[in-house]
C-alpha cells in the first residue's frame, strides 16, 4: 500500500490525487477514477464526443455514457465540464492548456 498525501491508495484501484500537488487535502475525500474512467475523461477533455471516445476505445457509446455516468456520480457533477473541472481542481487528471496533444495512445 502507498501513502499519497496522508491517505493510503492500493496501486492500480484507481487515482487519487497526483503526487507533489497542492490538491491533496481536496482529494483526501475519497474520490477515486478508475483508470478506464480516466481514459474516458482524457478522451473527452481533449474534445471528443462519447462516440469518438467509444470508437478510440474500441466500446460502444453506451459503455462510454455509462463510465460519464459513473463519474458524474463520484465527483458529483451534472455534465462534463463540470466533471473535467472538478477532476482538474481534485488533482485526477491534469491541468493543460493543450491536455493530450502529442500523446499516442
Amino acid at each position: 500500500m502507498k501513502t499519497v498525501g496522508g491517505t493510503q491508495s492500493k496501486r492500480g484501484k484507481g487515482y487519487m490525487a497526483m503526487p507533489g500537488t497542492n490538491r491533496q487535502v481536496e482529494a483526501s475525500r475519497g474520490v477515486r477514477l478508475t483508470p478506464t474512467e480516466v481514459k474516458v475523461l482524457s478522451l473527452i477533455a481533449q474534445g471528443h464526443s462519447s462516440q469518438e471516445a467509444a470508437d478510440r476505445m474500441v466500446v460502444s457509446k453506451r459503455t462510454v455514457d455509462f463510465h460519464l455516468a459513473n463519474i458524474y456520480q463520484k465527483l458529483q457533477v451534472n455534465n462534463r465540464v463540470q466533471a473535467l473541472r472538478a477532476a482538474t481542481r481534485l488533482g485526477l487528471i491534469p491541468f493543460e492548456p493543450f491536455f493530450g496533444q502529442g500523446i499516442q495512445d
